[in-house]
Protein backbone atom coordinates (compact mmCIF):
# COMPACT_ATOMS: atom_id res chain seq x y z
CA UNK A 1 0.00 0.00 0.00
CA UNK A 2 1.77 3.45 -0.69
CA UNK A 3 1.01 5.37 1.93
CA UNK A 4 1.43 9.06 0.14
CA UNK A 5 -1.57 8.69 -2.16
CA UNK A 6 -3.87 6.66 0.71
CA UNK A 7 -3.63 10.43 2.48
CA UNK A 8 -5.11 11.79 -0.50
CA UNK A 9 -8.79 10.64 -0.79
CA UNK A 10 -9.68 9.30 -4.15
CA UNK A 11 -6.82 10.15 -6.36
CA UNK A 12 -6.91 8.46 -9.50
CA UNK A 13 -4.82 8.54 -12.91
CA UNK A 14 -6.27 8.41 -16.42
CA UNK A 15 -4.38 7.53 -19.01
CA UNK A 16 -5.02 7.85 -23.21
CA UNK A 17 -3.54 5.46 -25.17
CA UNK A 18 -2.78 5.88 -29.42
CA UNK A 19 -1.35 3.18 -31.14
CA UNK A 20 0.43 1.77 -27.55
CA UNK A 21 3.80 -0.44 -27.52
CA UNK A 22 4.86 -2.61 -24.82
CA UNK A 23 5.89 0.29 -22.85
CA UNK A 24 3.00 2.39 -22.94
CA UNK A 25 1.20 -0.97 -21.14
CA UNK A 26 4.06 -1.28 -18.62
CA UNK A 27 3.84 2.60 -17.83
CA UNK A 28 0.23 1.69 -17.43
CA UNK A 29 0.59 -1.31 -14.86
CA UNK A 30 3.15 0.70 -13.13
CA UNK A 31 0.27 3.24 -12.41
CA UNK A 32 -2.44 1.22 -11.12
CA UNK A 33 -0.55 0.66 -8.07
CA UNK A 34 -1.34 4.14 -6.54
CA UNK A 35 -5.32 3.96 -7.20
CA UNK A 36 -7.90 3.71 -9.82
CA UNK A 37 -6.81 3.86 -13.04
CA UNK A 38 -8.61 4.25 -16.55
CA UNK A 39 -7.01 3.64 -19.90
CA UNK A 40 -8.91 5.77 -22.79
CA UNK A 41 -7.20 3.92 -25.95
CA UNK A 42 -8.42 5.72 -28.80
CA UNK A 43 -6.43 3.09 -31.59
CA UNK A 44 -8.50 2.60 -34.54
CA UNK A 45 -8.86 -1.08 -34.13
CA UNK A 46 -10.82 -2.43 -31.18
CA UNK A 47 -8.79 -4.07 -28.61
CA UNK A 48 -9.06 -5.56 -25.12
CA UNK A 49 -7.20 -5.33 -21.75
CA UNK A 50 -6.25 -8.99 -22.00
CA UNK A 51 -4.81 -8.86 -25.63
CA UNK A 52 -2.64 -5.73 -24.44
CA UNK A 53 -1.38 -7.17 -21.44
CA UNK A 54 -2.93 -4.71 -18.65
CA UNK A 55 -3.54 -4.89 -15.30
CA UNK A 56 -6.61 -6.67 -14.56
CA UNK A 57 -7.70 -3.90 -12.45
CA UNK A 58 -6.82 -1.05 -14.79
CA UNK A 59 -10.25 0.11 -16.50
CA UNK A 60 -9.85 -0.43 -20.00
CA UNK A 61 -12.45 2.04 -22.73
CA UNK A 62 -11.35 1.03 -26.19
CA UNK A 63 -13.04 3.11 -28.32
CA UNK A 64 -12.13 1.31 -31.51
CA UNK A 65 -11.70 5.13 -33.39
CA UNK A 66 -9.45 8.35 -32.84
CA UNK A 67 -12.08 10.62 -30.71
CA UNK A 68 -9.44 12.76 -29.90
CA UNK A 69 -7.69 13.85 -26.54
CA UNK A 70 -10.95 15.98 -25.09
CA UNK A 71 -13.07 13.72 -26.02
CA UNK A 72 -10.96 10.51 -24.03
CA UNK A 73 -9.88 12.75 -21.00
CA UNK A 74 -13.85 13.59 -20.40
CA UNK A 75 -14.61 9.84 -20.59
CA UNK A 76 -11.51 8.75 -18.45
CA UNK A 77 -12.57 11.64 -15.71
CA UNK A 78 -16.38 11.20 -15.68
CA UNK A 79 -15.16 6.93 -14.70
CA UNK A 80 -13.12 8.38 -11.94
CA UNK A 81 -15.98 10.51 -10.91
CA UNK A 82 -18.22 7.62 -10.74
CA UNK A 83 -15.87 5.66 -8.82
CA UNK A 84 -15.72 8.56 -5.76
CA UNK A 85 -12.57 10.00 -6.46
CA UNK A 86 -11.65 13.26 -5.30
CA UNK A 87 -8.62 14.30 -7.98
CA UNK A 88 -7.59 12.78 -11.12
CA UNK A 89 -4.19 12.43 -12.33
CA UNK A 90 -3.86 12.99 -16.61
CA UNK A 91 -0.94 11.54 -18.34
CA UNK A 92 -0.23 10.95 -22.24
CA UNK A 93 0.79 7.14 -23.02
CA UNK A 94 4.52 8.36 -23.24
CA UNK A 95 5.18 10.17 -20.00
CA UNK A 96 7.16 8.99 -17.17
CA UNK A 97 5.88 9.97 -14.06
CA UNK A 98 8.32 9.30 -10.92
CA UNK A 99 6.99 7.67 -7.67
CA UNK A 100 7.75 11.17 -6.32
CA UNK A 101 5.27 13.16 -8.52
CA UNK A 102 2.45 10.79 -7.85
CA UNK A 103 2.89 10.53 -4.41
CA UNK A 104 3.37 14.43 -3.68
CA UNK A 105 1.13 16.02 -6.33
CA UNK A 106 -2.14 14.86 -4.89
CA UNK A 107 -1.16 15.54 -1.73
CA UNK A 108 -0.15 19.25 -3.04
CA UNK A 109 -3.55 19.74 -4.04
CA UNK A 110 -5.04 18.81 -1.07
CA UNK A 111 -3.22 20.90 0.83
CA UNK A 112 -3.77 24.05 -1.11
CA UNK A 113 -7.91 23.01 -0.67
CA UNK A 114 -7.32 22.31 3.18
CA UNK A 115 -6.00 25.98 3.41
CA UNK A 116 -9.12 26.84 1.39
CA UNK A 117 -7.31 28.26 -1.77
CA UNK A 118 -10.03 27.34 -5.25
CA UNK A 119 -7.52 25.18 -7.57
CA UNK A 120 -8.90 23.75 -10.48
CA UNK A 121 -5.74 21.85 -11.24
CA UNK A 122 -2.10 21.63 -10.30
CA UNK A 123 0.94 20.21 -12.93
CA UNK A 124 4.54 20.08 -12.73
CA UNK A 125 7.62 21.28 -14.46
CA UNK A 126 8.33 18.78 -17.62
CA UNK A 127 11.60 17.83 -18.73
CA UNK A 128 12.06 17.33 -22.52
CA UNK A 129 15.95 16.85 -22.82
CA UNK A 130 15.67 17.09 -26.66
CA UNK A 131 14.00 20.79 -26.21
CA UNK A 132 16.98 22.13 -23.74
CA UNK A 133 15.33 20.57 -20.43
CA UNK A 134 13.08 21.66 -17.67
CA UNK A 135 10.49 24.08 -19.51
CA UNK A 136 9.19 27.25 -17.91
CA UNK A 137 5.71 27.82 -16.41
CA UNK A 138 3.70 30.21 -18.76
CA UNK A 139 1.75 33.04 -17.79
CA UNK A 140 -0.14 35.42 -21.08
CA UNK A 141 1.28 38.49 -21.86
CA UNK A 142 1.13 41.21 -24.79
CA UNK A 143 2.16 40.03 -27.84
CA UNK A 144 4.56 37.08 -26.27
CA UNK A 145 4.53 34.78 -23.09
CA UNK A 146 5.96 35.38 -19.80
CA UNK A 147 8.10 32.69 -18.71
CA UNK A 148 8.21 31.20 -15.06
CA UNK A 149 11.41 29.74 -14.06
CA UNK A 150 10.19 26.68 -11.71
CA UNK A 151 12.27 27.70 -9.02
CA UNK A 152 11.69 27.42 -5.05
CA UNK A 153 8.71 24.92 -3.50
CA UNK A 154 5.67 26.81 -2.86
CA UNK A 155 2.98 26.21 -5.97
CA UNK A 156 3.11 29.30 -8.46
CA UNK A 157 0.13 31.03 -10.00
CA UNK A 158 0.24 30.26 -14.15
CA UNK A 159 -2.21 30.83 -16.55
CA UNK A 160 -2.08 27.03 -18.15
CA UNK A 161 -0.27 23.62 -17.98
CA UNK A 162 0.17 20.72 -20.57
CA UNK A 163 -2.45 18.24 -19.92
CA UNK A 164 0.31 15.24 -19.10
CA UNK A 165 0.99 15.49 -15.45
CA UNK A 166 -1.65 17.97 -14.56
CA UNK A 167 -3.48 17.01 -11.36
CA UNK A 168 -7.73 17.81 -11.42
CA UNK A 169 -9.63 18.91 -9.05
CA UNK A 170 -12.61 17.06 -9.48
CA UNK A 171 -15.02 18.93 -7.16
CA UNK A 172 -14.22 22.12 -10.11
CA UNK A 173 -15.07 19.59 -12.59
CA UNK A 174 -18.91 20.41 -12.90
CA UNK A 175 -18.71 24.27 -12.70
CA UNK A 176 -15.52 24.61 -15.18
CA UNK A 177 -17.30 21.99 -17.82
CA UNK A 178 -15.34 19.28 -19.27
CA UNK A 179 -12.84 19.73 -22.04
CA UNK A 180 -13.99 21.00 -25.65
CA UNK A 181 -14.60 17.91 -28.02
CA UNK A 182 -15.21 19.81 -30.72
CA UNK A 183 -10.82 20.81 -30.66
CA UNK A 184 -9.96 17.26 -30.81
CA UNK A 185 -6.37 18.00 -30.42
CA UNK A 186 -3.93 20.79 -29.04
CA UNK A 187 -5.03 23.72 -27.23
CA UNK A 188 -7.84 21.60 -25.54
CA UNK A 189 -5.65 22.14 -22.53
CA UNK A 190 -5.02 25.56 -22.49
CA UNK A 191 -8.79 26.47 -23.62
CA UNK A 192 -9.58 24.76 -20.12
CA UNK A 193 -7.31 26.24 -17.60
CA UNK A 194 -8.84 29.66 -19.08
CA UNK A 195 -12.67 28.54 -18.85
CA UNK A 196 -11.00 27.27 -15.38
CA UNK A 197 -9.89 31.02 -14.54
CA UNK A 198 -12.69 32.79 -15.50
CA UNK A 199 -14.73 30.70 -13.17
CA UNK A 200 -12.21 31.63 -10.22
CA UNK A 201 -10.29 28.77 -9.96
CA UNK A 202 -6.41 28.96 -9.93
CA UNK A 203 -3.74 27.12 -12.10
CA UNK A 204 -0.89 26.29 -9.92
CA UNK A 205 2.59 24.84 -10.86
CA UNK A 206 4.26 23.07 -8.83
CA UNK A 207 7.70 23.83 -9.70
CA UNK A 208 9.72 21.02 -7.10
CA UNK A 209 8.26 18.06 -9.44
CA UNK A 210 9.28 17.53 -12.26
CA UNK A 211 7.75 15.16 -15.05
CA UNK A 212 9.62 13.54 -18.11
CA UNK A 213 7.37 14.28 -21.41
CA UNK A 214 8.62 13.93 -24.79
CA UNK A 215 6.89 17.28 -26.70
CA UNK A 216 5.90 15.83 -30.17
CA UNK A 217 8.50 13.63 -32.20
CA UNK A 218 11.84 14.14 -33.16
CA UNK A 219 13.00 18.18 -32.71
CA UNK A 220 13.61 20.43 -35.85
CA UNK A 221 16.79 22.77 -35.76
CA UNK A 222 16.15 26.13 -36.83
CA UNK A 223 19.02 28.45 -36.48
CA UNK A 224 20.08 26.84 -33.54
CA UNK A 225 16.97 26.95 -31.60
CA UNK A 226 14.96 23.37 -31.02
CA UNK A 227 11.34 23.38 -32.58
CA UNK A 228 9.23 20.05 -31.62
CA UNK A 229 8.49 18.28 -34.39
CA UNK A 230 4.78 17.00 -35.46
CA UNK A 231 3.27 15.72 -38.41
CA UNK A 232 1.40 17.86 -40.57
CA UNK A 233 -2.00 16.46 -39.32
CA UNK A 234 -1.21 18.11 -35.94
CA UNK A 235 -0.29 21.26 -37.63
CA UNK A 236 -3.60 21.26 -38.99
CA UNK A 237 -5.01 21.35 -35.94
CA UNK A 238 -2.72 23.72 -34.22
CA UNK A 239 -3.33 26.38 -36.69
CA UNK A 240 -7.03 25.45 -37.07
CA UNK A 241 -7.46 25.94 -33.30
CA UNK A 242 -5.37 28.48 -32.27
CA UNK A 243 -7.66 30.96 -35.15
CA UNK A 244 -10.84 29.06 -34.31
CA UNK A 245 -10.15 30.08 -30.40
CA UNK A 246 -8.78 33.44 -31.55
CA UNK A 247 -12.85 34.07 -32.23
CA UNK A 248 -14.03 33.31 -28.74
CA UNK A 249 -14.98 36.43 -26.74
CA UNK A 250 -13.94 34.90 -23.71
CA UNK A 251 -10.46 33.90 -24.75
CA UNK A 252 -7.96 36.65 -23.37
CA UNK A 253 -6.40 39.32 -25.41
CA UNK A 254 -2.59 38.79 -24.17
CA UNK A 255 -3.09 35.27 -25.49
CA UNK A 256 -4.43 35.89 -28.64
CA UNK A 257 -1.83 38.82 -29.40
CA UNK A 258 0.62 36.41 -28.65
CA UNK A 259 -0.69 33.77 -31.61
CA UNK A 260 -1.20 36.11 -33.59
CA UNK A 261 2.75 36.81 -33.50
CA UNK A 262 3.73 33.23 -33.75
CA UNK A 263 1.74 31.98 -35.91
CA UNK A 264 3.35 33.55 -39.36
CA UNK A 265 6.53 32.74 -37.28
CA UNK A 266 5.17 28.87 -37.70
CA UNK A 267 4.13 29.01 -40.75
CA UNK A 268 7.90 30.00 -41.96
CA UNK A 269 9.29 27.04 -39.86
CA UNK A 270 6.75 24.34 -41.06
CA UNK A 271 6.62 25.30 -45.08
CA UNK A 272 10.39 25.46 -45.03
CA UNK A 273 12.29 23.17 -42.50
CA UNK A 274 9.77 20.08 -41.83
CA UNK A 275 9.74 17.28 -44.89
CA UNK A 276 7.93 17.30 -46.68
CA UNK A 277 7.08 21.12 -46.75
CA UNK A 278 4.33 21.29 -48.99
CA UNK A 279 2.30 18.86 -47.02
CA UNK A 280 3.22 21.19 -43.66
CA UNK A 281 2.63 24.26 -45.66
CA UNK A 282 -0.98 23.00 -47.10
CA UNK A 283 -2.36 21.30 -43.62
CA UNK A 284 -1.52 24.48 -42.26
CA UNK A 285 -3.29 26.88 -44.37
CA UNK A 286 -6.05 24.22 -44.51
CA UNK A 287 -6.21 24.22 -40.87
CA UNK A 288 -6.44 28.15 -41.06
CA UNK A 289 -9.19 28.37 -43.11
CA UNK A 290 -11.12 25.70 -41.26
CA UNK A 291 -10.26 28.00 -37.92
CA UNK A 292 -11.70 31.03 -39.75
CA UNK A 293 -14.77 28.70 -41.13
CA UNK A 294 -15.59 27.05 -38.07
CA UNK A 295 -15.47 23.72 -38.89
CA UNK A 296 -13.93 21.31 -35.98
CA UNK A 297 -13.96 18.50 -34.64
CA UNK A 298 -12.18 15.25 -36.41
CA UNK A 299 -10.85 15.95 -40.01
CA UNK A 300 -12.50 13.91 -42.28
CA UNK A 301 -10.42 12.80 -44.73
CA UNK A 302 -11.54 11.80 -48.35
Amino acid sequence: MNLGVARCAGAGTVIVFYRPDGGCVARANRLVQYGPCIVVDNTEQVRDAASLGLDARIEYIANGANLGIATAINQGVARLIARGCACAMLFDQDSEPGADLLETLPQTLEHELARGARVALIGPAYEDDRLGGIAPFVRFGPLRLQRIAPVGTAPLEVDFLITSGSCINLAAWPTIGPMDDSLFIDFVDLEWCVRARLKGYSVLGAPALKLAHSLGGEPVRVFGRAYPGHGALRHYYQFRNAIALMKRGYMPWSWKSTELVKLPGRLIIYGLFMAPRAEHLGMSLLGAWHGLTGKLGALQRR
